[in-house]
């Protein structure tokens, strides 16, 4: 049986340079939102199968005495080493596109957003309809960074540096949104790309496929 699914955009972007911003302005809008870092936190839950698979490839010293995940130790082991965020990645992204799969398959509104640092990579782009990459200067993004996580310079830069460079989304990506000035700025620029949707210029209906995919 066939359905009618939702126009999906994914939304990526570097670390730190504002995709939070443009997701929830998207929401304001009337999308429904999918941040793929809630269904990481999602699918490694305390006592959840792959948190059980990150203990055991990174060891004890990142899990709290709660039983929850300790973030911030994962991070110093991953961000400084390729070969170990690999790693991680190839044991969490599968069930976290999974999930977010799932998510769009059942929803009811006519445009879904999945905001993913790693859309890309994980192999998500190619579920959506359009991609949109919001951008910032460099320097933006690591006092931004900075500040966000309340970390030093050197750790900051070692998060940069552990991901694609921003050329690469900007050139893969439909849209680009610059984050580089201020926020009413950035505002503008995704309620002029809302409107700008297909959907809502009247040019084409939300898509049919198989049901659930």
């Amino acid at each position: 049986m066939s359905r009618t699914r939702p126009y999906v955009i994914g939304l990526t972007g570097n670390i730190a340079c504002g995709k939070s911003l443009v997701l929830r302005a998207l929401a304001e809008l009337g999308a429904e939102t999918i941040d793929a870092d809630q269904v990481a936190r999602e699918v490694m839950s305390r006592g959840s199968p792959v948190l059980e698979d990150v203990v055991r490839a990174f060891g004890p010293e990142v899990m709290n005495p709660d039983g929850n995940l300790d973030r911030r130790a994962l991070a110093r082991i991953v961000f400084s080493d390729p070969e170990q965020l690999a790693r991680l990645e190839s044991i969490v992204h599968p069930s976290v596109v999974e999930l977010i799969r799932q998510r769009v398959a059942e929803s009811r509104s006519p445009v879904v957003v999945i905001d993913a640092i790693k859309l890309f990579e994980a192999g998500l782009a190619g579920d959506c309809d359009e991609v949109w990459v919001v951008t910032c200067k460099p320097e933006q993004q690591l006092a931004r960074l900075m500040a966000r996580d309340r970390i030093g310079e050197e750790e900051a830069l070692l998060r940069i540096r552990a991901q694609p460079p921003q050329e690469e989304k900007v050139r893969r990506a439909d849209r680009v949104i610059d984050n580089s000035g201020a926020i009413e700025e950035t505002i503008a620029q995704v309620r002029a790309a809302w409107e700008a949707l297909p959907i809502h210029r009247g040019e084409a209906g939300n898509s049919v496929v198989p049901s659930p995919r």
